[in-house]
């Protein structure tokens, strides 16, 4: 053991530059590293991120109008010609019953987890649908076909 090979743990010793501290470490001088003149070489002199130079700042240039509405409830879409597709490609059977869970395994699950059944395309299969909301015209279709509109609450 040597004193002489000693150095500091590995991690626990960071290489932070010490400024004012004389013209040997290169930070010295009568400037110490900060230029000459303005705003940011006085003392205090920090300026926020977001600050433009006295320029409109871009939270207040950008047009704001409307209204958004926090307690919205978004829903995923969902035609009936997907709903078609199932039955013709035999993942539903004809009369079975559909609801957001099997909807869900079926691979329709969207980010919003509410499902709306919106009445595009034909649709001729008597199917038992269950989701949380309809259009008009989607749950006409489904009824002429047969089947039933079911409104479920989330």
């Amino acid at each position: 053991m040597d004193l002489s090979k000693l150095t500091p743990a590995k991690g626990s010793t960071h290489s932070k530059k010490r400024v004012g501290r004389g013209q040997g470490s290169g930070h010295g001088g009568h400037t110490s590293t900060k230029g000459h003149k303005g705003q940011k070489s006085r003392s205090g002199g920090s300026l926020p991120t977001w600050f433009e130079g006295g320029q409109m700042p871009l939270q207040r240039r950008v047009p704001k109008f409307g209204f958004k509405n926090r307690n919205r409830k978004a829903y995923d879409p969902i035609n009936l010609s997907r709903l078609a597709a199932l039955v013709e490609d035999g993942r539903v059977e004809s009369g079975a019953t559909l609801s957001p869970e099997v909807m869900g395994t079926l691979g329709m699950s969207g980010k919003n987890g509410r499902y709306k059944i919106l009445g595009d395309g034909d649709f001729t299969t008597k199917l038992d649908v269950h989701a949380h909301a309809f259009s008009k015209s989607a749950r006409e279709k489904i009824e002429a076909a047969g089947g039933t509109a079911t409104v479920v609450e989330a």
